[in-house]
This record gives structure tokens, sequence and C-alpha cells, in this order.
């Protein structure tokens, strides 16, 4: 497949230097690009039209959500654009991913996405980017789901409806779950596909990533989990367990007797736990995290219950 029939959707808000250098990797590479501006104000518009990049602005009358960006920019694709490459505005696309992707997709009818191996630029920047660093890491081979750097077929998409515009993150899961209900595969190819700046250097960084990935496990078991896929029930499950009920249960139980603290030491000996297959700083970022995402999951409950949304929750 040549690169007459692929097309680029970036999306990104206030990327600066990030920016400029995603686009330039696509250069050459596709028919058509396309930036999705979500209100930046860091002239990163200007900035990508200066290098050829077709701009779309999205309505500030609404709530952004990524989710959203990748729409408009899919709405965006001129006629005859097959194959669509999706890609944060934080990386940076490895020079033989697109052709390597597309051979495979050509190999491939059932396939609908293809990604990679995305990396973090500067994994020894902070424990946080190593962390994201080893996120990225998933097994080769057929997949359940894909992240936001993926070679995507147009028609595909479109069939399944595109993303879930309401999902502040989480959204590239519960659009591959729809596609592989309707009979696609998604796969995770061994090619290097994106360089990746998370530019996380504190811990609140990290925690509202936490959280908003908690938030996304409830939402996506609330939109899916009566399914077969049992979509994110397990996470939403450990989440909730492990960051809240455990803990109120053990502050309730120390209010009866101060020894029965103790059973707060269930923490650490789980780090020990995981440490033997992740690591010690995976495993007691994991154990942490739950804290994080359980606040996230809870949340997402009140809001639902109150029937108000949540907008868009940025660590950068």
């Amino acid at each position: 497949m040549s690169a007459a029939s692929i097309g680029a959707v970036v999306i990104g808000r206030n990327e600066g230097a990030r920016l400029i250098r995603c686009l330039r990797s696509l250069q050459g590479q596709v028919q058509q690009l396309i930036y999705v501006d979500s209100g930046s104000s860091d002239g990163s518009a200007e900035a990508a039209r200066g290098l050829g990049a077709e701009v779309v602005d999205l309505d500030l009358s609404r709530p952004f959500t990524a989710a959203r960006a990748r729409n408009a920019g899919l709405a965006a694709l001129r006629s005859g654009i097959e194959l669509v490459q999706f890609v944060d505005g934080d990386c940076e696309v490895d020079p033989g991913w697109i052709p390597a992707a597309a051979a495979f997709l050509r190999t491939r009818p059932r396939a609908a996405a293809a990604c990679g191996r995305r990396r973090e630029r500067f994994p020894q920047a902070s424990v946080y980017n190593r962390l994201c660093d080893a996120e990225w890491d998933t097994p080769v081979g057929e997949a359940a789901a894909c992240g936001g750097d993926a070679l995507m077929r147009v028609a595909a998409v479109y069939t399944a409806g595109g993303y879930r515009e309401s999902l502040i993150a989480g959204e590239e899961p519960e659009l591959c779950l729809r596609l592989r209900r309707a009979g696609w595969e998604i796969w995770r190819l061994d090619a290097e596909m994106t360089l990746h700046d998370a530019q996380m250097l504190r811990f609140g960084q990290w925690w509202n990533r936490s959280r908003r990935a908690g938030h996304a496990f409830a939402e996506g078991a609330a939109l899916h989990g009566a399914g077969p896929e049992r979509h994110w029930r397990t996470e939403t499950r450990r989440a909730l367990t492990w960051g809240a009920v455990l803990p109120a249960a053990i502050a309730a139980a120390g209010l009866i007797s101060p020894a029965l603290l103790l059973a707060a030491l269930i923490y650490p000996v789980q780090v020990l736990r995981l440490s033997r297959r992740m690591g010690y700083e995976r495993a007691l970022f994991s154990v942490l995290g739950k804290f994080a995402e359980a606040s996230g999951a809870l949340e997402y409950h009140w809001r639902r219950r109150r029937g108000t949304a949540r907008g868009i929750l940025e660590y950068k």
C-alpha cells in the first residue's frame, strides 16, 4: 500500500517543540497530514500550517477529549485515504513504522489496526517516565487493544462509529472492543513505532495520570463490563479493593482495636510479592497507583449518580 492511500491525524494541545518533531517525522510518509488542535495557546496551529499540515480547530464550545479530536481528524480525511496513522502530538514516528505496518495490514485483510513499540524518549529523566516506558511494552501478536498511536483502516473505524467522544480516557480500547465485536483484529507488531515524551517529572503528574486511568477503568466497565469481554471489570475491582475497600476496612478495624491496624502490612507484602514479577520500582508504584485509580473510579461513579460529566484530566 503506497503513501498515496495513507493519511495521518495528529492531535495535540500546547505541545510546542514536540509537535514540530512529530509533524516532521510524518512529512513525505503520508499523502494527507492533519493536525487537530484542542485550544492551544502556544502557536501550535500556526506552526503546523507552516509545516504543511491541514489544521482542524476543535469547537471551543464543547469539552475537549482526545476522542473528539481523533474523530474530527478522521472526518477531514480526503476520499481515497484507506489507512490513517493516529498519533499523539508528543510522539515522533519511527521512519520505518508506517511502511512496515501498511505492509502488514495488506497481508491481513481482517486486521483493523496495527500498533508497535512506543518508547519513552527520556526514560531516565524520572521514575514516572520509566513507568510509562514499561507500560508501553505490550506483548507482540494479536491484541485486545492498541493505544493512541496506531495505523488503522479508515473503513473499519467508520463502520465501528469512530471513537466515543464522551470518554476522557480509554477511548482506544473501547473502540478496539467494538471493532473486535464486529469481527476485526487488532495487532501489536514487533516493530519500533513512536518515541513519546511524557515529560512526567513530579509525583502529582503521575498521580493525576493514574487517577485518570481509574476513571477510564470504571467508565469502561460501566459501558461494556457486562459483555463477554468483561471490559475493565478486573482493573476496576482491583483499584477499588486495594485503593478504597481495604483501607476503609483497616481504618474501621483500628477504631475497634489499634492492634488491628497491623493489617496495613498487607500493602508492603503485596509490593514484595509483585516485585518477583515486575521488579521493586514498578511493584511499589503499582500498589500506590491503586489509591489514585480508586479515587478516579469513585469520582466517575459519584458523577454518574449526579448526572454530571468530568472534563479532561491533564497531567502535563
